[in-house]
């Protein structure tokens, strides 16, 4: 008996079951070799967890796809809602503030501004930082980035650098202080003490292990996969020529000469030719496949928008899916506010109060926190309707000066502007027109 040697190289064998068991618990493609397979990966600084990512070995789902950040970002939903909230926060304004008594106010000269809107690297923008470090903490779970000293022993920050989530890994030592390993693509790894780094660690935080879970392998791993499958079989379907299988029946048998005239026929088609088929001897087709209607593909590609904008707590309508009324509010102005109270407000919580514990571990006096007016303001006639009353409207309190409210609207300080007395009331007819 002669045994046929199989070439294991050549073509990728995979068990479904395997993939299947690994992809629901924590570390266990690195329990199944990934490690072992890193050992023999000298010429590169790939790490474990993105060799696990490459070969898909933790997120198969029941569709059969591997569901990878990078599969993911294919799926369109997915990439408008990590869109969405990334450009979202990074183009709000992180301001500094300096306590003063009971009291607030703006620090914008404060060195922290620069690298916190502006520039947070030398090779790169603040905009730039920010989708990098929300769009890993959307993706793997986790968004990581380095606080940058001028020295080892400096407590000053002079910028901050996102890492990569699978080239992090998290340590701790017998005392119970935290570290990151860093193996940056090129050079040796390094370790980061927990002063040194900002976390984000998402919903399902894991404080022994240090890690999150992926919302994209782990709550939405059936929808991504579902979506990529349902995008697959459209794909193919009209890459057939939008045509169903179909076989051909007949209770009667076919003569050497028909069956000769309807395999020229067929040929014919296949070539590319729109003849119609002539079938003859009591021949009928017979559908083979299912066709997309009764497969509700398309009603299962909508159900999947909304699932995973569930799951990423982005409004449908802010990824263009209008497909029903929205319940955020009639106008934008209650939609924008309602997507910071509901969406961003928890995000954006959770890098204040890490950026503020890091930045200024023992200190008090100034602190960070994000400017959402932008975004929450209203219409023109709205917001200077709100403006009248902040300066007080026919004789109300105020509690806002021009100055302030020229701010509001990006405008610089006018000193020569004259203000109607009492908010207009009663003002002499020269007092009010403001000569």
């Amino acid at each position: 008996m002669t045994g046929k040697l199989l070439n294991l190289e050549a073509v990728r064998h995979e068990s479904r079951v395997l993939n299947t068991f690994l992809a629901g618990r924590e570390g266990g493609a690195t329990r199944a070799g990934v490690n072992a397979a890193m050992e023999n990966a000298t010429a590169t600084n790939l790490t474990a967890n993105e060799l696990a990512s490459i070969l898909g070995l933790v997120s198969m789902s029941s569709a059969g796809i591997s569901v990878t950040p990078e599969t993911a970002m294919r799926v369109s939903t997915v990439y408008a809602c990590v869109q969405r909230l990334a450009g979202s926060i990074a183009s709000l304004p992180f301001e500094v503030y300096e306590r003063e008594d009971d009291a607030k106010k703006m620090a914008p000269s404060h060195p922290y501004w620069w690298m916190l809107n502006e520039q947070a690297n030398p090779d790169m923008t603040a905009s730039t930082a920010w989708k990098l470090l929300i769009g890993g903490q959307l993706f793997y779970g986790d968004g990581y980035a380095e606080l940058l000293r001028p020295n080892y022993s400096s407590s000053r920050v002079i910028g901050w650098r996102p890492l990569h989530p699978l080239r992090v890994t998290p340590l701790r030592d017998d005392a119970g202080r935290r570290y990151w390993r860093v193996q940056p693509v090129i050079g040796e790894a390094y370790v980061l003490d927990q002063a040194d780094i900002i976390h984000l660690p998402s919903l399902g935080y894991d404080d022994d292990l240090m890690r999150s879970p992926s919302p994209i392998t782990y709550a939405a791993r059936e929808q991504i996969g579902t979506a990529l499958a349902g995008d697959g079989y459209a794909g193919k379907f009209f890459t057939d020529g939008a045509n169903f299988d179909y076989a051909l029946k007949t209770a009667s048998n076919l003569n050497k000469q028909q069956l000769e005239d309807l395999r020229v026929s067929l040929q014919a088609r296949r070539a590319g030719a729109r003849n119609p088929l002539i079938l003859t001897g009591g021949l009928e087709p017979a559908q083979l496949s299912v066709n997309a209607r009764d497969a509700e593909i398309l009603a299962t590609r909508l159900f999947g928008v909304e699932e995973i904008c569930r799951i990423f707590g982005v409004p449908p309508h802010l990824v263009g899916h209008t497909e029903k009324n929205s319940s955020w509010g009639s106008g934008m102005a209650e939609q924008g506010g309602n997507y910071v109270r509901y969406t961003l407000m928890d995000r954006l919580t959770d890098i204040r109060q890490e950026f503020n514990r890091k930045l200024w571990p023992v200190r008090e006096r100034y602190f960070v926190a994000h400017n959402t007016a932008e975004l929450e303001r209203g219409d023109t006639a709205a917001r200077f309707a709100a403006y009248r009353i902040a300066l007080g409207r026919a004789g109300e309190m105020p509690f806002m000066s021009a100055d302030e409210v020229r701010r509001q609207e990006n405008m610089p300080p006018n000193p020569n502007l004259k203000i109607n007395p009492n908010g207009g009331k009663n003002a002499e007819p020269d007092q009010a027109s403001g000569q």
